[in-house]
C-alpha cells in the first residue's frame, strides 16, 4: 500500500480523496535550501489500479506568493490528471522560515518568491537554490520513495513565477523533460520590474550574462529543433498588460530562431488568476500527455 510505508525521507501530512486519485501533502528535509520543504503529490487512480505500470509525471511551478497547496486547491490539474493517468508534482515557490534578513520585506522577493534561480548573492546564496531544487533535488526525492513513478517520463508546467521557471528549466535542459506549458509565464525577465528586481537581488546587479542564463526568450535563441511549448496568456491580465510577462518579446525570439513548436494563445477576457487555469488546465495536462503517454 503507497501510504503505510514507515521507512520514508518524506513525511506524510495528509492524504485526500481527488478525482478518484489522492493528494498527498508531503514535507522533506531539503539539502539545496537547507530546511523542511512542503510539497504536493497527486497521484491519479491509475497508481493505485495497476500499480507495476510506472506512472508519468507533470511538475507544477506555482507563481509569486503561492505554496504547494494553491494549484491543488484551486487548478483543477488533478481532473485531467486522472483522466490522463499522470501524476502532478507541486513544488514550493521559495525556502521558508530561514529568517534572512530581507526575505520578508516585499511580497515579490525573498519568501514565496525563489524565482527559480540559485541564487549567487549574500545573504541568499546559500539556501535560495530553487533552480537546483526543482531541477534535481526534489524530483529524485520523489522518485526514490514513489518507485511507481517514471522518472523517464517527465514534463513541465508552471504559472507566472512559475511559468518563467517551466519555460527557463525546459529549455536549459534539452531532453530533460518530454513538454513544457505555461500559463501567464514571466517570458522576459531581464526586461520587466519583477525580474530585475529578484535577478539584482538573487544574481547581483552587475553580473547581466548570468541574468541570461535565466530568461527564456534569451535562451530560446539557441533552441534546436521543435518547442513543445504552449502558452496561455489573458488579455485582461493586469500584468500582461502593465509588461510584466512581456510574451510578445518570446515570440519574437522564437521566430527571429526560426524555431517550430510554440502554440501561444491569447485568451480573450481573461486574467492572472486561478479562474483562469482552471478554465484551461485540462488542456495543458492534454498538452504533456501527448509527450508523457
Amino acid at each position: 500500500d503507497l501510504l503505510s510505508r514507515t521507512d520514508m525521507v518524506v513525511t506524510i501530512k495528509a492524504v485526500i480523496a481527488s478525482f478518484g486519485g489522492k493528494l498527498l501533502k508531503l514535507s522533506h528535509m531539503a539539502t539545496s535550501t537547507r530546511c523542511e520543504m512542503a510539497f504536493n503529490l497527486y497521484l491519479p487512480p491509475q497508481a493505485f489500479e495497476e500499480p507495476q505500470k510506472k506512472i508519468p509525471v507533470l511538475i507544477y511551478l506555482s507563481g509569486l506568493t503561492c505554496t504547494a497547496d494553491n494549484c491543488s486547491e484551486k487548478g483543477f490539474f488533478q481532473h485531467g490528471a486522472s483522466k490522463n493517468g499522470i501524476a502532478v508534482l507541486y513544488p514550493d515557490t521559495s525556502p521558508r522560515g530561514l529568517n534572512i534578513p530581507g526575505e520578508n520585506d516585499s511580497w515579490d522577493f525573498g519568501t514565496g518568491a525563489g524565482f527559480y534561480v540559485d541564487a549567487t548573492q549574500q545573504p541568499f546564496n546559500e539556501v535560495y537554490n530553487m533552480y537546483t531544487y526543482v531541477k534535481e533535488e526534489l524530483p529524485n526525492v520523489v522518485f526514490q520513495e514513489f518507485p511507481e513513478l517514471d522518472p523517464k517520463r517527465v514534463s513541465i508546467t508552471g504559472h507566472s513565477m512559475g511559468g518563467h521557471g517551466a519555460l527557463m528549466l525546459f529549455l536549459r535542459n534539452p531532453g530533460k523533460y518530454r513538454s513544457v506549458s505555461a500559463f501567464a509565464p514571466i517570458c522576459n525577465p531581464i526586461n520587466c520590474p519583477w525580474g530585475q528586481k529578484a535577478f539584482s537581488g538573487y544574481l547581483g546587479e552587475k553580473y547581466q550574462d548570468l541574468w541570461r542564463e535565466y530568461d527564456s526568450t534569451e535562451l530560446v535563441k539557441g533552441w534546436k529543433g521543435p518547442l513543445n511549448m504552449l502558452i496561455d496568456v489573458g488579455t485582461g491580465d493586469n500584468f500582461y498588460k502593465q509588461g510584466q510577462l512581456l510574451p510578445k518579446n518570446f515570440e519574437q525570439a522564437v521566430t527571429e530562431a526560426g524555431v517550430e513548436g510554440l502554440c501561444m494563445r491569447y485568451q480573450p477576457g481573461y486574467d492572472h488568476s486561478y479562474y483562469t487555469m482552471a478554465s484551461f488546465s485540462d488542456d495543458h495536462v492534454a498538452h504533456a500527455a501527448r509527450y508523457l503517454l
